[in-house]
């Protein structure tokens, strides 16, 4: 069952190597990670499954799987977790390598780590049936979800401004503060699209895994510093 879960934003901008001069912006956003990451090490899990934005359908990345920031800029490599392994899906996404950084910057080692890719189209009752799979696997589950809010919050945003971002980011950062899964459930998945918004489906697939439990929800971090939304929350 669910026991614990953190969600995080994935831009590359996380790693400070990628962000060069503009690193001190998401200060306050690496450090509420951070701090969300503890979340999951204090619940001892048997393990950890990371939940990523992904191209299509779902894609798994065994611990140990590679992944490189030189496609950014930096030549800075990292890995799932521990371990050698071999990616059936190639190298780490750009999601969960922010993600596998964030795991070697906190010194993860409290459970064996697995992750998987949901892809954008993939409807949310469908993003359910994954996550209750994943709750399923093991004794004590935590996840680590990785995602973005809108990409249209300012005029220089990726996606340019749109009014209906705000409240959609509003709406989105009081779910995950709340634990609450049937809203999260209930997201305009083509909204979503339409406000480029990334973490839609990763984090259906917890409200799935969260179906059935009680845990509460802990808003740690809210802002847009460079147009995108950015949330950290966690469920314990």
């Amino acid at each position: 069952m669910l026991v614990a879960a953190a969600v995080c934003p994935c831009p590359p901008l996380l790693v400070p190597e990628v962000a060069a001069g503009a690193a001190p912006e998401l200060d306050a956003a690496r450090a509420a990670c951070v701090d969300a990451l503890g979340v999951l090490a204090a619940a001892r899990p048997d393990r950890l499954v990371v939940v990523g934005p992904g191209e299509d359908g779902v894609t798994a990345y065994p611990e140990g799987t590679p992944g490189s920031f030189r496609g950014f800029g930096v030549d800075k490599d990292v890995r799932l977790g521990p371990g050698e392994g071999a990616a059936a899906g190639g190298e780490l996404p750009y999601g969960l390598m922010a993600a596998a950084w964030l795991l070697e910057r906190t010194g993860w080692s409290d459970a064996p780590v697995e992750g998987i890719t949901v892809g954008e189209e993939l409807p949310a009752p469908r993003c359910a049936a994954v996550g209750r799979d994943l709750a399923a696997r093991a004794g004590r589950v935590a996840l680590l979800v990785m995602g973005d809010a809108s990409a249209c919050r300012s005029l220089k945003a990726p996606g340019y401004l749109d009014e209906r971002a705000a409240p959609f980011d509003a709406e989105i950062a009081r779910a995950l503060g709340a634990a609450d899964g049937a809203a999260l459930t209930a997201l305009d998945t083509e909204l979503a699209r339409e406000l480029k918004v990334s973490g839609r489906a990763p984090w259906q697939v917890l409200a799935g895994a969260a179906e059935g439990t009680a845990l509460g929800g802990a808003l740690l971090y809210e802002d847009a510093p460079y147009g995108v939304g950015y949330v950290v929350a966690a469920w314990s």
